[in-house]
């Protein structure tokens, strides 16, 4: 779904930084030899995660939902010096075309893996996260909240992808949507915890941008 015109789109694009090259053929190989390619971040959208994480200049970053690593590379652009960022995705079958683009990127030796269920990785993770980027199953939003929210150094941003879900938030839902009515569980979650401020951004499908307290 569009929430702007197209060539509205179009022009936000072509005044917002060019993707990096490395970004570019990611993005085409994904489109050549992955299923469903629109699940990657893409230009715009990452250039808004790349910006985000240089403002924050984060030292521990988490991400969930690697998908092919487009967004990751984003998010390590911003990094502090020695920074990490640990990506979590379900796929092993993307493991390998993940990991070549990472090491292509030069931010190779800052970005950790882990293969398998965030719900179960997570809770063994010892780091405390200044920025984290939640982009995986919806279904498990509210979950990945309860998890991460106590795992956040104070001032830690919380960026969350897809809130709005091609508009179906604004529709009537049906019971067995397990998906939509996850997202308005997590958006209605955001806006009345008193632990975090929220803003919700009409960029792609939606992305909130919450600050720990």
């Amino acid at each position: 779904m569009h929430f702007l015109p197209e060539e509205l789109e179009v022009y936000v694009e072509k005044h917002s930084q060019q993707e990096p090259a490395i970004l570019k053929k990611l993005s085409r190989e994904t489109h050549l030899k992955v299923l469903q390619p629109r699940m990657i971040s893409g230009h715009f959208q990452g250039r808004v995660l790349s910006m985000l994480s240089k403002i924050i200049a984060p030292e521990q970053v988490l991400e969930i939902g690697t998908y092919t690593g487009y967004s990751a590379i984003c998010l390590a652009e911003g990094l502090a010096s020695g920074g990490k960022v640990h990506t979590i995705d379900v796929n092993e079958e993307l493991h390998d075309f993940q990991r070549k683009y990472f090491d292509l990127s030069g931010w190779g030796e800052q970005i950790v893996q882990y293969t398998g269920n965030a719900l179960d990785i997570i809770p063994d993770m010892p780091q405390k996260f200044d920025l984290v980027f939640i982009d995986a199953d919806k279904v498990n939003y509210p979950a990945y909240f309860d998890l991460i929210i106590e795992k956040m150094n104070p001032g830690g941003v919380i960026l969350t992808d897809n809130v709005l879900w091609s508009g179906k938030v604004l529709e009537e839902v049906k019971p067995n949507d397990k998906q939509t009515n996850a997202l308005l569980e997590y958006n209605k979650l955001l806006n009345e915890d008193p632990r975090v401020e929220t803003v919700l951004l009409p960029i792609r499908d939606g992305l909130t941008v919450t600050r720990v307290r």
